[in-house]
């Protein structure tokens, strides 16, 4: 009786966290409606001019207002803008005339794809150089890791990004340039998944996959950098404090092999709070692709809000900005979800 108790009891437990978390997670949606709620009614851009232009009476400018629901009090407003982005409409572009949400269907795939690969990037090279600047410290190979996490930091991204295109696009030709794939093939696969090299696999059709992967690698370089510059710091400071623990310096006196106290029991122990840097890494990528995108002429989600702001069409900035936010809330709760679920102490 009493082992079927305590199963019952960690069955509610279980539950109960899996009901806070999606309270937590209803809650910070809610929140973030409100923020960009709010923020689409500050900004100093009419929305009513952006559909009637200028020019039109103001007789046409009342009838569109009243149409658009903005003569109504900002909470009813505030109600109806919830009943519609939890029925799924996000309103109309008036840059491409189409549902916001079909537009951001098409461009989302582009950002999701390059920010994959470029946190690919950040943890298969940055974990093993935060490893490794760690083992190393004061070293010259950690002062070198260190100054490369510095670049990272200090940077700025148009400039990383101009130079990549001057040399190995302009000059040496190592890469494609800009855009997602050469005019040519464009449409030539079946969009499956949205996601280009994922799509052309499928397709088996290997000359749209090398141009495409041509075409990504150096703005997902560019944006890999900046993660492991990120990633490689924080491996670094988790690595030197468990390396001071006691426990490494007994598995060293017992003659442990070097690579097994590193890897076995010095990383192992920081792998937990590793996923959560990697989680924020990789939504700070997706949020923060607007000017990589600009500069590589990207067809994604940062580019696509930039065009919408130069263009005051409030309902895909809105839109973009709430699906942006939505994706770093979620991740942000997995990260801690995945947490709780590898960490017992955290449960």
């Amino acid at each position: 009786m009493a082992p079927q108790l305590r199963r019952q009891g960690k069955i509610l437990l279980h539950l109960r966290g899996l009901a806070g978390f999606g309270a937590a997670l209803a809650f910070t949606f809610l929140g973030l409606l409100a923020i960009t709620f709010f923020i689409g009614r500050i900004v100093p851009i009419d929305p009513v001019l952006a559909v009637v232009g200028d020019r039109a009476p103001q007789s046409v400018y009342e009838q569109a207002k009243v149409e658009m629901g903005l003569d109504r009090p900002l909470p009813v407003q505030f109600i109806s803008y919830v009943g519609k982005v939890l029925s799924g409409d996000l309103g109309r572009s008036v840059s491409t005339n189409n549902s916001v949400v079909t537009d951001l269907a098409r461009v989302f795939p582009a950002t999701l794809e390059m920010a994959t690969l470029g946190i690919m990037i950040g943890v298969l090279l940055g974990i093993p150089f935060g490893v490794l600047a760690a083992s190393r410290q004061g070293s010259l190979i950690d002062q070198a890791i260190r100054v490369v996490g510095l670049l990272g930091y200090s940077v700025p991204a148009f400039w990383l990004g101009l130079t990549g295109l001057a040399l190995f696009y302009a000059h040496y030709g190592f890469v494609s340039g800009p855009g997602r794939i050469d005019i040519y093939l464009d449409g030539t696969v079946p969009t499956v998944t949205g996601l280009l090299l994922v799509d052309s696999l499928i397709a088996g059709d290997m000359e749209v996959f090398t141009n495409a992967l041509s075409h990504i690698v150096l703005p997902a370089t560019v944006l890999g950098f900046f993660s492991l510059a990120y990633i490689g710091r924080m491996t670094r400071s988790f690595m030197l404090d468990q390396l001071n623990q006691e426990f490494i310096t007994t598995a060293r006196v017992k003659g442990v092999p070097e690579r097994t106290v590193l890897w076995r029991h010095a990383f192992k122990p920081i792998r937990v709070p590793l996923i959560t840097v990697i989680g924020l890494s990789y939504a700070g990528l997706l949020e923060g692709s607007v000017m990589i995108e600009t500069i590589f002429s990207w067809p994604g989600i940062g580019n696509y809000l930039t065009v919408a702001l130069l263009n005051a069409d409030m309902n895909a900035v809105l839109g973009s900005t709430l699906v942006i936010g939505a994706v770093f809330v979620g991740i942000n709760k997995l990260s801690d979800f995945s947490y709780r679920i590898l960490d017992p102490r955290a449960r």
